[in-house]
């Protein structure tokens, strides 16, 4: 296995730059890996695809207003911090843009407190320690972090939101959940597809190529993740009563089977709080999740490898190269696809 077989060619005009007018108009491509069809839809007639007794698993996590303009003490010279994750009340480990920010450096952070570099992590990474709290800042001080491939500025900043997020802490939007509306919820709810919920808080990585020629060399990303204990009762009862387990998202799908490497004999998953490491690679044998949705991936990120995981390589490749076709949008604000 190399990495580069996880790469596909995709010019700049397929990634989407802005959110789809209606979240549920975006374009849905069914794969059935039983019989190898794909079929093409639109995302609010998902529901001719689930069945009753369904369970979508979605992920509530929020994002955070995590990009932040400040400057550096003394000098003035501009800086941009991407908080990543929170290490204690006050210090967070960030991304910064920007030079000279040595340990000890101090800055002042526009419409926010000073700070201080407090560790230097390699690369771009650092540790700084607000002279307070940053959240209470973040209202006024925050922008939202869009990922780097949207160059077009979002002026509807709860568009790159879910409409059911809750959970504060995310760098990045669970972007499959996007198409999700109040209105297409009830309607799966009508027909009997249920509904539970986790969080995992996304971080930067996410969207990090593999650098390594094999991917098995890569150090994956560590996330925050949850599943409670009424989302395991309710995981476990769905296959109990034949229904399938769909995570929305490969957020969902991460949190769901690390939560599957916690169960015990007769359960599917087992309650889990904490951080995760799971790194899903073809050949993974996945304990819980039996379909997915999920949006078009970047080129030799571990999020295509974990999708190919799920069905394969080849058939994802050909599938991707079909969206292209016919023209399917990619990325974070781009169409769907759906693997049962």
């Amino acid at each position: 296995m190399k990495t580069s077989d996880f790469d596909y060619d995709l010019p700049i005009e397929f990634i989407a730059q802005k959110p789809i007018e209606a979240r549920d108009s975006s374009r849905l491509m069914v794969l059935d890996r039983k019989n190898g069809l794909i079929n093409h839809s639109t995302f609010k007639n998902i529901g001719e695809y689930l069945k009753p007794g369904d369970l979508l698993v979605i992920n509530e996590t929020r994002v955070i207003p995590a990009r932040l303009y400040a400057s550096k003490l003394p000098g003035g010279g501009k800086v941009e911090i991407l908080l990543l994750k929170k290490k204690d009340s006050s210090t967070w480990e960030v991304m910064v843009g920007g030079k000279g920010l040595k340990e000890g450096r101090k800055i002042q952070v526009e419409a926010g407190p000073p700070g201080e570099v407090f560790a230097v992590l390699g690369g771009p990474r650092r540790l700084i320690k607000f002279e307070h709290p940053i959240e209470s800042y973040l209202p006024d001080a925050g922008h939202v972090p869009l990922p780097p491939y949207i160059k077009e500025p979002l002026n509807e900043p709860e568009r790159y939101q879910t409409i059911y997020a809750q959970e504060s802490g995310s760098a990045a939007a669970p972007t499959a959940g996007l198409h999700f509306t109040k209105e297409l919820i009830v309607q799966l709810m009508d027909q009997g597809t249920r509904f539970a919920t986790v969080t995992l808080h996304v971080g930067l990585d996410t969207f990090a190529p593999v650098t390594e020629d094999d991917p098995r060399q890569h150090k994956i990303h560590t996330e925050y993740c949850q599943l409670g204990a009424e989302t395991a009762a309710q995981i476990n009862k769905t296959r109990e009563r034949g229904g399938r387990i769909i995570a929305v998202g490969t957020t969902s799908v991460r949190t769901i089977e690390s939560a599957a490497l916690h169960a015990v004999e007769g359960e599917v998953v087992g309650a889990f709080d904490g951080p995760t490491d799971l790194y899903i690679l073809p050949g993974y044998e996945f304990r819980a999740v039996d379909g997915m949705i999920t949006n078009f991936h970047l080129p030799r990120s571990s999020l295509i490898m974990m999708v190919s995981a799920f069905y394969s390589r080849e058939r994802i490749l050909a599938a991707y190269a079909i969206a292209k076709e016919l023209g399917y949008r990619f990325y974070s604000f781009g169409d769907a696809m759906l693997i049962t």
